[in-house]
């Protein structure tokens, strides 16, 4: 997957990341990975800036911040909806894609790509193999929509108490799958897993995506109560321990799609349980 963004814009001028010294370089360097985690997981505007290994080091730390943005346009549409009187079908329809649109497709993409994969019920080097195939196989189509068809019938279920509580749902995942990039045993040595895992800051994203991931919980049991909000974290460490079993079992650890698909299936599991009990 290329990446985008060439150089930043420092002060009016064309700066290489990294020219800077001491603390100016530090806050440098937080910015670069903020606007990084943003260019590489969403669409949501930033300012361009250059992939280098000393932005990359802390872009892992930003990566539930994006879910933090998207929970808060995804609970303003919420609020717009209902404010507008809109219809229930185009309510749940527009639910259902604008996380996807929001993120450009990044995740659903490793899904889809799992999903094959997983399908083909081939040795492992095969799975690794049409991770990397370009081509769409059937079984990808075939569990796109059905996940797109459940997603549809979790969201129509929010009802009026989904948000704001839902929203901790973005941020739950991706504190998990950024912990799981730097922690879990890797299935291929390049790849977009190893390239971040590579270049990032351990300790760092590991204490950040504890502290995220825990902000994240208690949002939910105070937005969505004990048990909605309690059940729905359950949920999340249930499929997270599921994910980490299966990708080390078939694929000899994880790689970008496999984070992306569990990011995925955690989402679309967590809210199901708050469509069932909200």
């Amino acid at each position: 997957m290329p990446l985008k963004g060439q150089q930043t814009i420092k002060n009016g001028d064309m700066v290489p990341a990294g020219d800077c010294e001491g603390a100016g370089q530090k806050g440098g360097e937080l910015w670069d990975s903020l606007f990084i985690a943003f260019s590489m997981y969403s669409r949501i505007p930033v300012p361009r800036t250059e992939w280098s290994s000393e932005g990359m080091r802390y872009a892992l730390c930003f990566f539930p911040l994006v879910g933090v943005a998207v929970g808060m346009i995804m609970g303003g549409f919420f609020y717009f909806a209902g404010w507008q009187g809109m219809g229930e079908t185009a309510f749940c329809c527009i639910g259902t894609a604008l996380p996807i649109i929001l993120t450009g497709g990044i995740h659903m993409d490793g899904f889809l790509d799992v999903v094959d994969a997983r399908s083909s019920c081939l040795p492992r080097e095969r799975k690794l193999e049409i991770l990397k195939d370009p081509h769409t196989g059937a079984f990808a189509i075939i569990g796109g929509g059905v996940y797109l068809i459940l997603y549809l019938a979790a969201f129509s279920g929010l009802k009026d108490g989904g948000f704001p509580a839902a929203a901790g749902v973005y941020v739950m995942e991706r504190a998990l799958s950024g912990w799981s990039v730097v922690s879990f045993p890797k299935a291929k040595k390049d790849g977009l897993a190893s390239t971040f895992a590579g270049e990032a800051k351990k300790k760092a994203v590991q204490v950040s995506m504890v502290l995220w991931g825990m902000a994240a919980a208690v949002f939910l049991v105070f937005a969505g109560g004990i048990l909605a909000g309690g059940l729905s974290v359950a949920a999340a460490f249930l499929i997270f321990w599921q994910y980490r079993r299966m990708a080390v079992k078939e694929f000899g650890g994880i790689t970008g799609d496999l984070a992306g698909y569990f990011l995925q299936l955690c989402e679309l599991g967590m809210m199901m349980v708050l469509s069932l009990l909200l």
